[in-house]
C-alpha cells in the first residue's frame, strides 16, 4: 500500500511539473506574433487534461475518512 501511494505521489509530482511547463509554453506562445491559435488551443487542451489527471490522483492519494 505504501509503495502504491509513493508511486501515485511521484506521478502527481511529474504531472504538476508537466502542467507548469505547459503554462510556460502557453505564455510564450501567446506572446508570439503571428499568434498560432491552433497550437495554443492544443496546449490548453493538454493542460486541462493534465489538470483532470492531477485532480483524480489527489483524490486517490487523499486519506479516506471513516463514514
Amino acid at each position: 500500500m505504501d509503495e502504491q501511494l509513493h508511486s501515485l505521489s511521484r506521478r502527481l509530482i511529474e504531472l504538476r511539473m508537466e502542467h507548469a511547463d505547459l503554462d510556460g509554453m502557453i505564455d510564450r506562445l501567446a506572446d508570439q506574433q503571428p499568434l498560432d491559435e491552433l497550437a495554443l488551443q492544443r496546449l490548453k487542451k493538454r493542460r486541462l487534461a493534465l489538470r483532470d489527471q492531477i485532480a483524480r490522483l489527489e483524490l486517490a492519494c487523499a486519506p479516506q475518512e471513516p463514514a
